[in-house]
């Protein structure tokens, strides 16, 4: 079939509800920020029991689409776990599309992003799933437009998954250190300015990654429709950022590798396609005190 946009709205995937070729995911998870400190995070599996997009099966990246035995939480997890998980829930074979949606960004907060959902599209994408969205808006957006919800489970048959992995997605703190000094690769910072400039302290050290640009995750969304804005605003974002010059490679970066795959979407959505993520994020980096971080006096 066809390739599905990298973002859908509400009324393109209304439309296709009943379609059997549908795997619809909902990925939500909570995080918190604290005034100070590391973030609290935690499964969504109760949300979603207590009400989701009719058809939508939960999948659970704290619990089961992670790496249980890595250092740090939303690590990647190993390849064959992964799979089977995914194609457990419906998720491989070529007839079908994948839909991924959640519940918002973080808990009382006004920051409007699918960044739960990209990060699910964006594992999906690095193990070879070629037909992936993410709904623009989210559950959020979908309540508020009084679409249909149902606390009623959804299942599908379990899939065959024949994805081949793409590394080229994925970068390790070893690469994002060789790529501080190389001028044909821009690095984005998709953390708020304060945690940027090194005002917060949220990862043990305070600062960002020496070079790196900040583009804030939760800027890209209109607050008030929960909607992306147009192609154009969001061109003139990354433009400034330098993010779109297909000569160059981008790697984007966040706390844990999560509100960095919403930017990484996003500049594919629009035609940057030479993007990684870098998994372990500030997480990582920050922990590690023989690499470098920057403050903005």
């Amino acid at each position: 079939m066809s390739n599905i946009p990298l973002i859908v709205t509400t009324d393109w995937l209304e439309q296709r509800l009943d379609d059997p070729k549908l795997r619809l995911l909902d990925a939500t998870t909570f995080l918190k920020l604290p005034t100070s400190g590391y973030y609290d995070i935690w499964s969504g599996k109760d949300a979603y029991q207590k009400g989701h997009i009719p058809g939508a099966v939960f999948a659970d990246l704290l619990e089961d689409l992670s790496d249980p035995e890595a250092e740090y939480a939303f690590t990647v997890p190993d390849r064959e776990a992964f799979v089977e998980k995914v194609a457990a829930l419906g998720v491989g074979d070529k007839d079908t599309y994948v839909v991924v949606y959640d519940q918002g960004a973080e808990v009382d907060s006004p920051v409007v992003a699918s960044d739960w959902a990209s990060r699910l599209a964006w594992q999906l994408r690095y193990e070879g799933v070629e037909n992936v969205a993410v709904l623009d808006g989210g559950f959020p957006k979908w309540k508020k437009e009084g679409r249909p919800v149902t606390t009623e489970a959804g299942s599908y048959p379990t899939a065959s998954f024949s994805g081949v992995r793409k590394p080229e997605l994925f970068v390790t703190k070893e690469e994002v250190k060789q790529a501080i000094d190389d001028e044909n690769t821009v690095i984005i910072n998709s953390l708020n300015e304060a945690t940027h400039k090194g005002e917060v302290n949220t990862y043990g050290r305070p600062g960002h990654i020496p070079g790196s640009v900040n583009v804030f995750f939760g800027s890209h969304s209109n607050p008030e429709t929960l909607a992306l804005y147009d192609d154009e605003k969001l061109r003139e974002t990354f433009e400034k950022a330098g993010a779109l010059d297909p000569n160059k490679k981008v790697i984007t970066y966040c706390g844990s590798g999560i509100a960095a795959t919403w930017n990484a979407t996003l500049l594919n959505k629009l035609g940057q396609d030479n993007v990684a993520v870098y998994d372990g994020s500030m997480t990582e980096w920050a922990k590690d005190p023989t690499l470098p971080l920057e403050t903005d006096e």
